[in-house]
């Protein structure tokens, strides 16, 4: 029984599941976009979100952590350095996968997983290292009670007339 298996197996054992994910999650770390099947893709964007947000602390443990998954000395440096700048503000969702329609010689669906921040045609066009969101506090002010005053005074003068 599966019961509360959420992973697609895509078919192959487990050590070469691992491998496909991690030569994947390389060449989509190189390449920043990558044409796949589509079934690869969602397997793919639940390997790599956590491996992005690992990139995020730039410490000795998380680059070996990621590198246990990846085995490969590039993709970790590029991914603790112009990946990780870039996505630093961003909470999550690293990923996007679009539909590209059907495989002509198999008809497998495929689709195109991409890195979020480097894609400027759906983005803002914008290169600079995004800050996080200034979170503020939001409470009544002064002023409305000041203005609550005021309206009475108006009354009251308007009485005195």
């Amino acid at each position: 029984m599966r019961h509360g298996d959420k992973n697609n197996n895509l078919g192959r054992t487990a050590s070469h599941r691992k491998a496909l994910l991690s030569n994947l999650t390389c060449e989509l770390i190189a390449h920043k976009r990558i044409v796949t099947t589509l079934a690869k893709a969602k397997a793919l964007r639940k390997y790599i979100e956590p491996l992005i947000t690992k990139g995020k602390d730039n410490t000795t443990h998380q680059r070996r952590v990621v590198f246990s998954y990846l085995q490969d000395k590039e993709a970790v440096t590029e991914l603790f350095g112009p990946i990780a700048e870039k996505i630093g503000g961003r909470p999550g969702g690293y990923t996007r996968i679009i539909k590209l329609g059907i495989r002509q010689g198999d008809n497998a669906e495929m689709g195109l997983i991409e890195l979020v921040d480097f894609n400027e045609i759906y983005g803002k066009g914008k290169t600079e290292v995004k800050e996080p969101a200034k979170k503020t506090r939001r409470s009544r002010t002064s002023k409305k009670a000041g203005e609550a005053k005021g309206e009475e005074g108006t009354t009251e003068e308007k009485a005195a007339e």
